[in-house]
């Protein structure tokens, strides 16, 4: 029987060469199931296979995490565990996915926070012009809200996929799937500044650098934005994603198709899309008040 560590050397070739994913995904699998393999050889041996685990070693794995973890994280890392199992269960390895026998952890129901408009506005308008790259921040800002991009995407852009004259960027989501989505027209005024005054913008080259002139990660626009968020001192740290959050709330207050706001994410799911979006009370009475037949008529006691 082959070890556990081989089984899941071969789960990670297949999520990379035949699932296709994005090396974020593929790091967050990697990084969940080897947690959960130390906990494993701890309690069985370094030389336990996958056929010899069952649901009971899984739920006190799961048991051990709920001490600390919060239970959306352990919900991802037992997905990981389940995906691994079904993988094993296709390849003929196991004849049983013991992960099917443990229940996920109900979620807690936490709102993501995003920023109203006026808090929006300051962001957008908060990098200094006395700063060589002012320009490039507020592109990267002015995108991310107006487009609602993930990190990934916006660092994976190049500026032969920026349409700036039709008002488009074309997008490569999770797992290569390309999208076109609209580019505000602040945000295509701040991205034409930022290429205005960037040297050597070919087609195919990267559309945001860092300040070596190497194509920007991840890390380094979630400091762009702690930067400029940290000058304003208007409200609590967000992260990069909070703008993607902002950008679909802000769409479905004003009215938007919450299918339409799908497309224009990359969900593959519409449910995926219901987490991401929300309208507070007052909106919702409000849109109650005007839209219903029955909403303004009162009572007789």
């Amino acid at each position: 029987m082959e070890p556990l560590t081989v089984q899941m050397d071969v789960f990670f070739a297949y999520l990379e060469t035949e699932r296709n994913v994005s090396p974020h995904t593929l790091a967050a699998y990697r990084s969940d199931l080897v947690q959960w393999l130390a906990f494993v050889r701890k309690e069985k041996g370094a030389d336990i296979s996958a056929q010899e685990i069952d649901h009971l070693l899984l739920r006190r794995y799961l048991a051990g995490l709920s001490k600390t973890a919060r239970k959306s994280s352990i919900g991802r890392k037992l997905a990981a565990i389940r995906s691994f199992f079904r993988f094993l269960l296709r390849r003929g390895t196991i004849t049983r996915n013991p992960a099917e026998l443990v229940a996920t952890p109900k979620k807690e129901q936490r709102l993501p926070f995003h920023l109203d408009i006026d808090q929006t506005t300051s962001l957008m308008e908060a990098p200094d012009d006395d700063n060589k790259y002012a320009r490039r921040d507020r592109a990267i800002l002015e995108l991310l809200y107006s487009s609602g991009l993930r990190v990934s995407e916006l660092t994976g852009l190049n500026v032969g996929e920026l349409d700036l004259r039709g008002g488009m960027v074309r997008v490569t989501g999770k797992g290569g799937k390309e999208r076109i989505v609209p580019v505000g027209s602040r945000a295509l005024a701040a991205l034409q500044e930022y290429l205005d005054q960037r040297p050597g913008a070919e087609a195919g080259s990267a559309l945001f650098l860092n300040t070596r002139g190497e194509r920007i990660n991840r890390r380094s626009v979630a400091r762009i934005v702690d930067l400029h968020v940290l000058r304003i001192a208007a409200f609590k740290r967000i992260s990069p994603h909070t703008l993607r959050h902002t950008f679909a709330t802000h769409l479905l207050e004003g009215g938007a198709d919450l299918r339409a706001i799908q497309e224009l994410l990359g969900h593959a799911s519409l449910s995926t899309t219901q987490k991401y979006t929300h309208v507070g009370i007052d909106r919702l009475m409000e849109v109650y008040d005007k839209a219903h037949p029955k909403a303004h008529i009162k009572h007789e006691g």
